[in-house]
């Protein structure tokens, strides 16, 4: 892996292409969890050697959703934290807003109206929070003419979640859009777009899913590897987070998808990687590692 970061504090339009698809990497800014928690049981001397924390224990982490375009579909693939916080919350979490997905958005020169999908790997307040937005008081869709993909099981824990889940979801953060009647639900493996798929693997929460993007096509297929495998450090099927509620069946579907993605030689769109958003999960030995692809990188539109 490359030592040097493509951006690690700012954000660069950088994108790739699979097949007739170009992925462009956006961001949402950046913020810190628990370096423990992040990491599981994986011993300490290992992971801090790999992200290492700062005084309080927590390591950096982005927050990088990725624009998908082919033809007149321009899809999002997560969104984000959003802005609708405490400042309790914004100094717990140490969140960074110097970048948000709408400015991201417009500095790819397209405005909020023109997306046309948005799709959720699962429903946790820091991958879903930034498709709503206060305006004049109300909160409303950011992409109020998209069609909004979750997954079925996760949208219910959103409006049913026990104890154990429930500071995992926020209400607010979906409600706005099914009640503007944008939202769609999925399970199990879904084409949600032609060339685009769903493919809910639960472990790390009920429904997450990991979303392939021209799987069947010519040319190089990407993965988005959401929370099941956060980080382009996370890549060893026992790296699992403390955050997972079922752990056993993370190993089982990370072992699997990761394998898969190997062989395939897929793009790896890496959600949580505060430096890299791109890379190719490889063979190394008894273990795998990663290749860093830098991408394209293209003018940022002003606006």
């Amino acid at each position: 892996m490359s030592s040097t970061p493509a951006s690690s504090s700012t954000w660069e339009r950088r994108s790739v292409q699979a097949g007739e698809w170009r992925v462009t990497a956006l961001s949402d800014g950046f913020f810190r969890l628990d370096g423990g928690s992040m990491w599981g049981v994986v011993p300490a001397n290992i992971w801090r050697k790999l992200t290492p924390p700062a005084e309080d224990n927590t390591i950096r982490l982005g927050l990088r959703p990725f624009l998908i375009e082919r033809g007149d579909v321009k899809a999002i693939i997560e969104v984000g934290v959003g802005d609708r916080w405490e400042e309790k919350w914004r100094e717990i979490y140490h969140m960074d807003r110097s970048v948000t997905l709408e400015k991201s958005v417009r500095g790819c020169g397209l405005e909020p109206e023109e997306i046309t999908h948005v799709i959720a790997s699962h429903c946790h307040w820091d991958h879903i929070g930034s498709q709503v937005v206060e305006r004049e008081g109300q909160l409303v869709p950011l992409f109020p003419n998209a069609r909004h993909f979750a997954p079925l099981i996760e949208v219910e824990q959103v409006k049913n979640a026990d104890h154990i889940r429930r500071a995992s979801y926020r209400l607010d953060d979906l409600l706005p859009v099914e009640e503007a009647g944008l939202l769609e639900t999925y399970s199990g493996t879904a084409e949600l777009i032609p060339g685009v798929h769903a493919h809910e693997l639960g472990g790390h929460s009920d429904g997450v899913s990991v979303i392939t993007v021209n799987l069947d096509g010519d040319g190089d297929t990407a993965v988005f590897w959401a929370d099941v495998v956060p980080t382009t450090h996370h890549i060893q099927p026992a790296f699992i987070m403390a955050y997972d509620i079922d752990v056993v069946r993370s190993y089982t579907v990370r072992a699997d998808w990761i394998e898969r993605a190997v062989q395939g030689q897929w793009i790896g769109l890496f959600y949580h990687d505060a430096d890299f958003p791109f890379g190719r999960i490889v063979q190394d030995g008894r273990r795998y590692a990663c290749e860093v692809i830098e991408g394209e990188l293209h003018p940022t539109v002003t606006v």
